[in-house]
């Protein structure tokens, strides 16, 4: 197995579970927006922390979201509603319910795209997401 360059059947990764989605979306997330950083800036190690922490904490991902919404698939929306409407253990401080479920609903996506073998798409997402930032 490749864990670089998964590929899954769509039909499989429907029946997943979307916290489970989200968990690796995160982590997908978190790696693309690090090497955003480093390819835009040099920073310290302490300054790129900050600055990841920055975007990848529920709120700025809501908002960076919004970006996404109209260019999504029919199947990619699904995805995406089935992530935010999943019921989270916990709420992080810094964030509001509806953030929080923002937030997971955008990573359960990268992590069902992600699960696809689906970069090319991972990368448009996440440059709409980055312009302007």
């Amino acid at each position: 197995m490749d864990y670089f360059h998964i590929t899954q059947d769509k039909q499989d990764l429907l029946a997943m579970s979307s916290l489970g989605l989200a968990y690796l979306g995160d982590a997908v997330y978190e790696v693309m927006v690090r090497g955003w950083l480093c390819l835009h800036g040099k920073l310290t190690p302490g300054k790129l922390h900050r600055a990841a922490l920055d975007y990848v904490a529920a709120p700025r991902q809501a908002e960076m979201t919004e970006k996404l919404l109209p260019l999504l698939s029919q199947a990619e929306l699904q995805v995406f509603k089935r992530g935010r409407n999943a019921s989270p253990h916990s709420l992080p401080k810094a964030a509001t319910r509806q953030e929080y479920q923002t937030a997971t609903g955008l990573e359960a996506l990268f992590g069902w795209l992600y699960l696809q073998g689906e970069t090319e798409r991972l990368n448009q997402l996440f440059e709409t997401m980055m312009e302007g930032a």
